[in-house]
């Protein structure tokens, strides 16, 4: 079919701006190339008949232009062929987008995971571990210092027939050197069960960012100076004796003594008058104190011993305090 008879008049195009428009007459649909014209062939004889413009406006011809050539020929000869695809060919291009989709959602739920986990729970993990073995180390280090003291005493026996001399022992027995047995009493304490099924982390502890109040070092030293304060000679925290060095602080979120970190519940030995330390210790002394205590859910127990045994504290390395002649 001519083009000059069904086309739509439109302003000629110039020899510079002339666009290059190849037709693929080999492809083998070429049969099926159709005529796209915003204006039916019928309407050619009218357009005719209109009085053309002259002139030569560029935004005139750019309307004109998609206006009666809508569509490019090599782009509407490109839609006359369709690749035939094979079966296998379909079927591997499905399997290799459900393998890519299958590895991109891994990869997100793990990310998702990566972002969802707690960074800082291994490291508390670590310092953890970390922490049980240095305080291995200090049981097996203490337990060889006893040991080595014991051989000491044993050795030094032999020679003069005493262990140590009348004034010596009992200053070494108030600074906790050596291991001691008597009577006395036992206090025990616990953090209340709501801070036990939380998680104790410093802040707990220091108890500034929680309404929940636990056990301190604060408390601690406060019993243990009442003890000191109503004549106990001995005592012991969880096992750990306390020396001339020995300190009851916090770190980390846990109370240390000395360089031992403890837990609840927390029991307190201490040697002297048992029924002066039971009484001294008792709630009707401590009332006050005992009140505290019930607010916060913590309720101490004191029982009295017949017999009670301390090991010797860690004793510490004197660098620069020297004897005074």
């Amino acid at each position: 079919m001519p083009l000059d008879s069904t086309a739509p008049v439109s302003f000629p195009v110039s020899k510079e701006n002339e666009p290059v428009r190849r037709r693929s007459v080999f492809s083998a649909s070429v049969r099926g190339v159709e005529s796209h014209h915003a204006l039916s062939p019928d309407d050619a004889a009218a357009i005719r008949t209109r009085r053309r413009r002259k002139t030569n406006d560029d935004s005139l011809r750019l309307i004109d232009d998609l206006v009666n050539r809508p569509m490019d020929p090599m782009f509407h000869d490109a839609r006359l062929v369709h690749e035939h695809r094979s079966t296998f060919s379909i079927w591997v291009n499905r399997i290799v987008v459900f393998l890519i989709c299958v590895a991109v959602g891994f990869a997100g739920s793990l990310f998702v995971q990566q972002l969802q986990s707690d960074p800082r729970k291994q490291v508390r993990q670590t310092l953890s571990s970390q922490l049980e073995d240095r305080n291995t180390q200090i049981d097996e280090i203490t337990q060889q210092v006893n040991d080595l003291r014991s051989k000491v005493d044993a050795q030094s026996k032999k020679i003069s027939g005493s262990v140590k001399s009348a004034p010596l022992l009992p200053d070494e027995m108030l600074n906790g050197t050596v291991a001691v047995e008597g009577e006395g009493i036992t206090m025990t304490l616990a953090d209340p069960i709501a801070a036990s099924q939380s998680d104790q982390t410093s802040s707990s502890r220091v108890g500034t960012s929680t309404s929940i109040r636990v056990v301190t070092d604060l408390d601690l030293q406060q019993l243990v100076s009442l003890m000191f304060q109503n004549g106990a000679e001995a005592i012991a925290i969880n096992g750990n004796r306390l020396g001339a060095q020995t300190s009851i602080r916090k770190a980390g979120g846990h109370i240390l003594i000395g360089m031992t970190a403890i837990q609840s519940p927390y029991t307190i030995e201490a040697i002297g008058d048992k029924n002066a330390l039971a009484e001294a210790m008792g709630e009707r002394k401590l009332a006050s104190l005992y009140e505290s205590f019930k607010e916060a859910g913590i309720y101490p127990q004191v029982s009295k011993s017949n017999s009670i045994t301390l090991e010797a504290a860690v004793a510490g390395e004197v660098q620069y305090a020297e004897r005074n002649e």
